[in-house]
């Protein structure tokens, strides 16, 4: 029997990609979006003839955006990302050498926090023949060795295609990996430049529409019940829910949860806003940068449920938050290697699904005791009033101080603005006093805590969701390292405010600095002093506000809390990008919750301070669990 030849169509590399790329999608829950909806790029000699014809040329489905740094174009996938519940994000090409080497913090950034972006950086050339070219590092003992096997350690999938076919099983699977909830993070297509350009005769049912169903595992039923028998027999149980449950949307199933059972729940950098602020079972954040609520429950829980949390670090306060010799764990998480931290139950699962099973096998229990929902909610009103205290500006002062201006903005755009940062004293000041009122407002990037988060970030979340209000905090350090994407955004015609915190330093590492027993040294932005040959002499003034109008947007500079009041209120009345100087208290700050960081001090010093430091970091190591 004769068979008709299967039809193809001759495309280059990147016309073949742009055209897969355009018909794929994600669906949840019977809702479906496409996966890709856009590329970020910037064009080199690596990829304009390659990608940026193909886009230019086939990109009509999808469009292109131009930003200002490779860094923080990812940046803003992944924000885009985040924000739509890893449902869908971006694509991001650059060129050879420096353009796609920029890409590699963002990518690290991405696979810290589980984040999917598609990474598109250009190579050299795959047949060798101009070699070195043009910005390839070469190594000398490795021919077919590029800056962009860098990318390999960083990313959840990497290749490279040296030949055109390749294409063929690589991007099926980077759409697998992108719409892996468990595996997902930065996917990396390393793509020659000359490979770009080549032509292929391609089947047409490679560029098929294609929906990658987003999965949602259930849990063994002999786990369910296994955590069920742990729950009915705790005493002071804890839930600490992270950005797993609201990836997963899984916040009604939460609230059901923990209302019944009257179960407290704990709130990390990424699960802040699981549960609105008010409600009756949120204790507020947990750990290093947590409240006296939950952190005085952690320190006595008998049985703590970690839900969609990786339990970093910061959550465990160095592994010194929970001090209950009889403390057991479980770890309800999609990832098999976050839920058996901390030698915990492993309930491997999508949140949704694992929370509406826990509630079904505990149906007729009655949860808690009536004196431990008493002592929760009692710890819960003593930590809400001291966040108003702290929150409430004090007009006596001479400086206004973080925390107070925290609580100004709040109050003006409301708990519906989502907030954004990632980076210094911040996150932690927002993570106890941002007062959010749905899951979505509330992102924060602390998984690798990324100075030059920010301000890209808010491009991607008010791409994400156009008509909710963004307001991006970031401090003066953070803005000099990373602030051209405000061009971008006046570009785009994309409204946002940044709240730009100005204290002339890196006033959260100094700070660190100083509590280690050392003096101020390096950290404030002072000019080189020839007499001590150090950056201590006198403060570099920046105007700020003058440099945001240069780059197209509006810019207010209040000097107390009346103007700065007016200038909340202008800003939310204005359009485009709404920049707001504030200059705060490089000292007046928001203190700690009895809790502790595990950053190591100098074992041995000719200065006081820091011998003195070390005898209380000594002591507070032997309150660490050693978990074997």
């Amino acid at each position: 029997m004769n068979l008709e030849p299967r039809a193809t169509e001759r495309l280059t590399v990147a016309q073949a990609l742009v055209k897969f790329l355009s018909v794929q999608f994600s669906e949840r829950d019977g809702q479906r979006q496409r996966l890709i909806p856009g590329v970020w790029g910037i064009f080199g000699h690596g990829n304009v003839g390659g990608l940026g014809q193909a886009l230019e040329e086939y990109g009509s489905d999808l469009p292109t955006y131009r930003p200002q740094n490779e860094q923080s174009m990812v940046h803003a996938a992944a924000a885009f990302a985040k924000h739509t519940n890893r449902l869908q994000t971006f694509a991001c090409t650059a060129s050879v050498g420096p353009g796609s080497l920029n890409m590699l913090t963002a990518a690290a950034t991405a696979t810290v926090n589980r984040v999917p972006v598609l990474l598109l950086p250009s190579d050299y050339f795959a047949n060798r023949l101009p070699d070195p070219v043009l910005q390839q590092l070469e190594h000398p003992s490795e021919h077919d060795s590029s800056v962009n096997d860098c990318f390999r350690p960083v990313s959840r999938f990497f290749t490279r295609i040296s030949r055109a076919e390749q294409l063929l099983s690589a991007l099926p699977e980077a759409m697998r990996v992108l719409t892996d909830p468990s595996e997902t993070g930065a996917v990396t297509i390393s793509l020659p430049e000359d490979v770009q350009t080549e032509a292929y005769d391609w089947p047409v049912a490679f560029f098929a529409p294609r929906t990658w169903r987003v999965r949602r595992p259930v849990p063994e039923l002999e786990a369910i019940e296994e955590v069920a028998a742990l729950i009915r027999a705790a005493k002071n149980p804890l839930i600490v829910t992270g950005g797993g449950t609201i990836y997963s949307a899984a916040s009604s199933e939460l609230d059901a949860l923990a209302s019944k059972l009257g179960i407290p729940v704990a709130e990390t950098q990424g699960g802040k806003g699981a549960l609105r602020w008010n409600h009756p079972q949120c204790v507020g954040p947990v750990g290093a940068n947590g409240g006296t609520a939950a952190n005085r429950l952690a320190l006595e829980a008998d049985l703590v449920i970690a839900v969609g949390t990786r339990l970093a670090d910061f959550t465990t306060a160095s592994k010194t938050a929970f001090q209950n010799p009889d403390v057991r764990f479980v770890g309800l998480n999609i990832c098999a290697a976050d839920s058996s931290k901390l030698r915990g139950v492993s309930l491997i699962c999508d949140a949704k699904r694992g929370l509406e099973m826990l509630q079904k096998a505990l149906e007729g229990f009655a949860g808690t005791s009536l004196e431990y929902r008493q002592r929760v909610s009692a710890l819960k009103l003593e930590w809400d009033s001291i966040v108003t205290k702290s929150r409430t500006p004090d007009t006596t002062k001479l400086e206004m101080a973080q925390a107070e201006v925290i609580g100004l903005a709040n109050e003006s755009f409301g708990g519906a603005a989502t907030v954004i940062c990632a980076a210094g004293s911040l996150p932690g000041d927002l993570l106890k006093l941002w007062r959010p009122e749905d899951p979505h407002a509330y992102h924060l990037e602390y998984g690798f805590s990324c100075m030059g988060y920010e301000i890209p970030a808010g491009l991607g979340v008010k791409m994400a969701e156009p008509n909710r209000e963004v307001v991006v905090f970031v401090g003066d350090g953070t803005y000099l390292l990373m602030n051209s994407e405000i061009v971008t955004a006046v570009a785009e015609h994309l409204e946002l405010t940044i709240m730009l915190l100005d204290n002339r330093a890196y006033g959260s590492i100094r700070g660190l600095q100083m509590s280690l027993g050392s003096p101020s040294f390096n950290n404030e932005l002072r000019a080189r002093d020839a007499k001590t040959n150090r950056t201590d002499g006198e403060q570099i003034i920046v105007d700020f506000a003058a440099h945001a109008r240069s780059m197209g947007a509006n810019a207010w500079h209040p000097k107390n809390y009346a103007q700065l009041e007016t200038a909340l209120s202008e800003a939310r009345g204005t359009r485009g990008v709404r920049v707001i100087v504030v200059p705060v208290s490089l000292h007046d700050r928001l203190g700690g919750f009895e809790s502790w960081w595990d950053v190591p001090v100098a074992e041995v010093s000719s200065q006081a301070a820091v011998r003195a430091a070390r005898v209380e970091y000594e002591a507070a190591l032997k309150k660490q669990r050693r978990v074997y």
